[in-house]
């Protein structure tokens, strides 16, 4: 079983996210396990304060390593192994599935959401062992962003989802867009399903799946394609991409 805790000044922002829908259901498993923490239990000054002015002066306040640091030394006693520590932060790298692949291999997590202005620089730099992004915007706190990755992280465990399968497919986990999907009815309001779709062969919609999802992510995230080693097979879809849309009135 996965073991996840989260460290935030908001505990109850969690309260329903992590009680419903896959997430809940994971936990009813037996494949996870949620502990939120309010680090604010953690400060030693009078005035229960987790923050303070910036050294040098500045706007904003920022958290103080002394409850953080302390919060994590009780989550971490009596454990054999260090945990990975994750830090929600907008100065860290872009959060990926290959990331949520990687940590759902882990038996234990400590997320710690942060608020104010920022952390004091030895939080990142001696506490935690991964720093992620969600994107290149400012939140006024971690909570979300924690959520985001916890969500994609523990979809990946054993036998979470219905389908083992579904996550095996799912958009980035090879490196590709996933393909457009269709249900019934097959003919909606004059639009309908692609012929290949209803043909019962197999192959051949395995073959317009992958050529489908070339396509979407050319369209819509060729950054994706950058480094990619394509196949023989994508080149050439690439290159009749690539003319279809010279060919485009604009």
């Amino acid at each position: 079983m996965m073991k996840i805790d989260i460290l935030s000044l908001f505990p109850e922002m969690f309260e329903g996210v992590l009680n419903v829908s896959i997430l809940g259901k994971a936990a009813e498993k037996g494949a996870v396990s949620y502990a939120v923490t309010n680090f604010r239990d953690f400060t030693t000054n009078k005035h229960n304060k987790v923050d303070d002015y910036p050294f040098g002066g500045g706007a904003g306040m920022v958290l103080m390593p002394q409850p953080l640091f302390d919060a994590v030394d009780a989550l971490r006693a009596g454990e054999y192994s260090k945990p990975r520590i994750i830090l929600t932060s907008p100065q860290g790298k872009p959060f990926k599935q290959q990331d949520a692949e990687m940590l759902s291999k882990e038996d234990k997590l400590i997320f710690i959401c942060g608020h104010y202005e920022g952390f004091d620089e030895r939080i990142p730099e001696h506490l935690v062992t991964d720093e992620y992004s969600i994107g290149d915007f400012v939140m006024t706190g971690g909570e979300l962003a924690a959520m985001a990755m916890i969500d994609s992280i523990v979809r990946l465990l054993p036998g979470v989802l219905g389908n083992d399968t579904s996550a095996v497919t799912d958009s980035f986990s090879d490196g590709l867009l996933e393909h457009p999907h269709y249900t019934r009815p097959a003919d909606f309001r004059g639009m309908k399903v692609p012929d290949i779709l209803l043909s019962g062969n197999h192959e051949r919609i395995a073959e317009w799946r992958w050529k489908e999802s070339l396509r979407r992510t050319f369209e819509r995230r060729p950054d994706l394609l950058e480094g990619r080693d394509l196949a023989v097979q994508e080149k050439k879809w690439l290159t009749q991409f690539r003319k279809e849309t010279e060919k485009k009135p604009e």
